[in-house]
């Protein structure tokens, strides 16, 4: 009997079979450990090959854990990074930026989760303020954003040409970033540091596999790539260096090799768009915003919000009150079938006036 999907989080989808086997690949015999394993040399080829011939990859355990070393490598712990009000980084990771990478998280309010030099520009401190405040270092953006946004090749050359001009670093967290390019239809370096990314946090989990996510150097030559320099140092210290790591880079290799990314992405996508499509044409629903990615935002009134995620059951979906509506948050896995879809149209149908 075929378990029940949802639309909770793309974390809640199993592995692609193609993970598994990856990782059974490995599991053959002794191999180095701690990266010094074929599997992981191969993936740093496969990584250059897709994020440019100086870029560097290392493996990590967790996204938040990928985030944060990932900071710790951009940013001294007096220092602060720049970030929507609603990123993950600020909102979903408690307070382990601050905690563990000492750095001050300094949020931006927009329209639609994304930053742009002119939000961004907002929290530049004056110089005549220090010592008494954290001078930013780091601009953060996230690819997909929260609200399912995605940023377009050249709003991530603006904003990475903003942070340079001032004297900062422009970090992607990346946990859709493989949904935002398919959805452009460009590669993933296009998507991040084909365009100006200096460090990113490549995502995995939402994306098939069982564990595992990457950060990403884009290493351009200019110094920059200094910035990887200990980094093997700093993972460890970040309580995220795996000592199995072929089972980590087998599954990214995976991912990498042939664009499989691509594939999976675009089946989360498509679901999330016929999601959207279906909506369009619900009487007392309505699309919070155009779905981008594999996120949905729906509104709906609020008591009725309420008694749609109860139908959800198990697979109660995010609600949000705001006043007198309810916005709900669906989000396609790649595993997403139509009788997911269909499931998920006929409880709004069952919650909506009839007739």
């Amino acid at each position: 009997m075929d378990a029940p999907r949802g639309f909770v989080s793309d974390n809640c989808s199993g592995a692609h079979p193609g993970m598994i086997e990856a990782m059974a690949a490995v599991n053959e015999g002794h191999a180095g450990s701690y990266g010094a394993d074929a599997e992981t040399a191969r993936l740093d080829g496969l990584a250059r090959a897709e994020f440019g011939p100086k870029a560097r990859i290392f493996p990590m355990l967790n996204g938040t854990g990928t985030n944060v070393a990932a900071l710790r490598a951009m940013a001294r712990p007096h220092q602060a990074v720049i970030c929507a009000e609603t990123a993950h980084l600020s909102i979903d990771e408690t307070a382990t930026p601050e905690a563990i990478a000492g750095l001050k998280l300094l949020g931006c309010q927009t329209p639609d989760g994304k930053l742009t030099p002119e939000i961004a520009h907002s929290k530049l401190a004056d110089r005549a303020d220090l010592p008494h405040v954290a001078w930013p270092k780091v601009v953060s953006i996230a690819q997909a954003s929260e609200l399912g946004t995605v940023y377009t090749p050249e709003q991530i050359r603006a904003l990475a040409d903003f942070a340079h001009d001032h004297g900062m670093l422009l970090h992607m967290d990346g946990a859709r970033l493989s949904n935002a390019a398919a959805g452009l239809g460009i590669g993933l370096a296009e998507a991040s540091t084909g365009n100006g990314v200096d460090v990113l946090s490549f995502g995995a989990n939402k994306n098939g596999t069982v564990f595992g996510e990457a950060v990403v150097f884009a290493g351009r030559g200019d110094g920059e790539a200094d910035l990887a320099d200990g980094f093997d140092v700093l993972r460890k210290g970040s309580l995220q260096l795996s000592s199995k790591m072929r089972f980590v880079s087998a599954q990214l290799a995976a991912l990498l090799e042939d664009e499989l990314w691509r594939e999976l992405a675009l089946k989360a996508n498509r679901a999330a768009a016929a999601v959207g499509d279906a909506v369009a044409w619900i009487d007392g629903v309505e699309l919070a915003q155009p779905v981008e990615a594999n996120i949905v935002f729906i509104a709906l009134k609020l008591e009725r919000a309420r008694a749609f995620a109860d139908l959800c059951g198990a697979h109660r979906p995010l609600l949000f009150p705001l006043g007198e509506v309810g916005l709900i948050r669906l989000v396609a896995s790649w595993d997403s079938q139509m009788e997911d879809i269909d499931r998920v149209v006929a409880d709004l149908l069952t919650v909506l006036p009839q007739g």
